[in-house]
């Protein structure tokens, strides 16, 4: 596994009809912008022009990550769908206050808050049903 795999996860919650949640773990900046977009934008073009980030475990955040959700905020927004951040730290508010961004995207204190912004037709069950597998 590359030091990048290790730096960034991007782990699929729920994956439902127009909705996703996603788990953004790491640091998104330069070495990870590539990954990020790729995982993101396929779960996108899958149909799921709802798109829920969860920024609790993200631990770092530059201005190509910033970059990277301004892509994803107009991809979804073109599909008529949107992006929603979720759990946002310290350090990311403190990014988006201080590039002055912070109106751009539609941030909550949960995923749950999030998930209650997406259309009632659009909404998956959370949280997700546990896996009996598990």
């Amino acid at each position: 596994m590359s030091s990048e795999m290790r730096s960034l996860a991007v782990t699929p919650l729920v994956q439902e009809d127009e909705c996703a949640v996603l788990r953004v773990s790491g640091e998104l900046d330069l070495r990870t912008e590539q990954t990020f977009l790729a995982e993101a934008r396929s779960v996108v073009s899958a149909g799921h022009r709802f798109l829920v980030l969860d920024l609790t475990a993200l631990r770092f955040c530059d201005s190509r990550g910033l970059s990277c959700l301004l892509a994803l905020e107009w991809l979804c927004r073109r599909l008529e769908g949107r992006l929603l951040l979720a759990s946002l730290g310290v350090r990311m508010l403190k990014l988006l206050v201080g590039t002055q961004s912070l109106g751009v995207f539609s941030c909550y204190p949960t995923v749950g808050h999030a998930l209650a912004a997406v259309p009632d037709g659009s909404r998956p069950a959370w949280p997700p049903p546990e896996d009996p597998a598990d």
